[in-house]
Parts: structure tokens; sequence; C-alpha cells
């Protein structure tokens, strides 16, 4: 074989940091070892993997052809070597979620995951879609869960479970106890909403076609949270998922909202993967886990 897998793995880091001094650090080597190893394996091959523009390494054509057969096969040769070393094959997964699932679904799939005799890690990164889609085309994580409608030539997106968004307001809000809303009192109202990019606000303004731009948005803020103090505090109404109203409709401290049939705020949730990442069999663990995952009991129309 005329290339190490040590010479794949300083590919790999240089890909990502775009510095061969970074790259150096994240595998605890010299920069002077992990300059020759990267240059060893272009020399070999008679290739050239990056555009060095002075000390900064951008990824070519060629360079970014091979990143995802050299990720694949890192991948297989890593499950190799934990079978060779008797530990389980479901190992550390590197998991991105947007807000809503990040926040109230993931957090109890990662603790039945953890609970794998070999107590395997799992990292998690919360951030908006196109953050999430971003770090899973760049194989900077294993998997995505996401909220929001995608399109990819890159990822294959998986519908994994259904959602609905809700309008819901303070117990003392003059709406609490209208029953079903009309478009009219849907202009009329104050609203406190997701930021703009957000899966949620996407579906949002989806069901809300034609009063858009009639509707007197107050607050717009990027947690869900945040969102549901302000409602609390009676600043205006609000429109997030059931999974994150779940407890705030037990307790009363927020009150669910009919609004007109045609008002329709259902959408998918989804597993986003790499076309060419290797499955390994901690991802087909995470999804089997993610599709197990019981509904929270929950209260409202």
């Amino acid at each position: 074989m005329r290339y190490s897998f040590r010479q794949l793995e300083v590919f790999l880091a240089a890909a990502h940091f775009q510095n061969i001094t970074r790259a150096a650090d994240s595998l605890a080597m010299s920069q002077s070892a992990a300059s020759s190893a990267l240059k060893e394996l272009e020399n070999q091959f008679n290739i050239q993997l990056f555009d060095r523009v002075g000390k900064r390494l951008q990824l070519n054509e060629l360079g970014r052809l091979y990143r995802p057969k050299v990720e694949a096969l890192l991948a297989r040769a890593g499950e190799l070597e934990q079978a060779f070393s008797k530990h389980t094959e479901v190992g550390a997964l590197k998991v991105g979620a947007t807000l809503t699932i990040g926040n109230y679904l993931a957090v109890g799939v990662m603790a039945q995951y953890m609970k794998t005799p070999t107590h395997p890690k799992v990292s998690l990164e919360v951030a908006n879609t196109r953050t999430i889609a971003k770090r899973v085309s760049d194989f900077e994580l294993d998997i995505g869960l996401i909220e929001g409608e995608l399109q990819s030539s890159e990822l294959e997106v998986i519908p994994w479970r259904g959602d609905e968004l809700v309008v819901f307001c303070s117990p003392d809000h003059p709406y609490a106890n209208k029953g079903r809303l009309s478009d009219s009192d849907l202009r009329s109202a104050t609203w406190v909403m997701r930021e703009q990019g957000s899966g949620t606000r996407q579906t949002f303004e989806r069901g809300m076609h034609g009063l858009l731009p009639d509707l007197d948005i107050l607050l717009e803020l990027e947690h869900t949270e945040a969102i549901k103090r302000a409602v609390e505090a009676n600043l205006g109404i609000g429109c997030l998922s059931r999974v994150c109203l779940a407890d705030a409709f037990r307790r009363g401290s927020l009150v669910p909202l009919e609004v007109p049939e045609e008002r329709q705020f259902d959408r998918t949730f989804y597993f986003i993967l790499h076309k060419q990442k290797y499955r390994s069999a901690g991802i087909d663990r995470w999804i089997e886990l993610c599709e197990q995952l019981q509904d929270p009991p929950l209260a409202g129309p």
C-alpha cells in the first residue's frame, strides 16, 4: 500500500483547519512531521490536493473529490480497530440538531445511547438548519437532526417524525378564552416569533400565507425559552412546536389557541447524512433510538 492512514489523517485535518500547524496540533504531531506526511502523500501519486496561499491550505477540486472517500475509509478502519480491540461496534458519535430537537428531544436519545455497556460518548451541537447542514456536508458531524426543509445535492435527507406548531398565549391574554381565532384576530395580535431563517419561522410563514405583511411582530428571538417567557409576560402571542410547549400547557402557564382550519402548521423532522458518509453501527443505533422515541403527553386543542 503506497499510503498510510496517518497520511490520510493529516489530509483530513488539513482540509478541516486549512492550516498545517493547526492540523498538526489536532493530531499531536509536529508541524514538520505533518507537512512531510502531506507532501509524501501528494508526491507518491504525483497529485496536488490543496492550493497553497501563504500559510493557508485550500482544498482544490481533486481534494474535494477525495475527501469523502478518505473520510469513509478512515471511518471503516476505526470500526475495524474497535472490533479488533473487542469493543462494541457502537462508538462515539458527533450529532448536530436544530434548536427544538436539540433542547427537547435529542438529550433523551443521548441518555439511551450512552447506556451501551462501553458508554460511548456523544457530542451534541445545537444550531440552525443551515449550520447543521454545512457541518454534516464537511464531515464535521456524523448525523444531523433538522426541522427545516432542505435541498442539497450532497446530503441524504430522511424523514423522521411529524411535528406541529401551536399558537399560544398567556392565561391573562384577551385571546385565552376566545375559542377559535379568525384571520382578523391573527392580524390584530402582537407576535413574539423565532428569527428569520429558522425551521420554525419557515413553517409559521408557510401556514400564515396571505397574512404575513399585516402581522405585528414585536420581537424576533433565537431561543424558544425566551419566547415562552415573553409570552408569559403578556408581551404578545407566539407560535412554537408542541414538543417544547407540553410542560407549559400542563402547568397552565401558557394556553394553546385554535387558529382557522385552513392555517396548517404541520411539518416533518429529518435526519441528514452525507451521501458518501459510511453508515456506522453507531449511526444506525442512533437512528433506531430516535425512531423509538415516544411523544410526551400533550394538552391543548
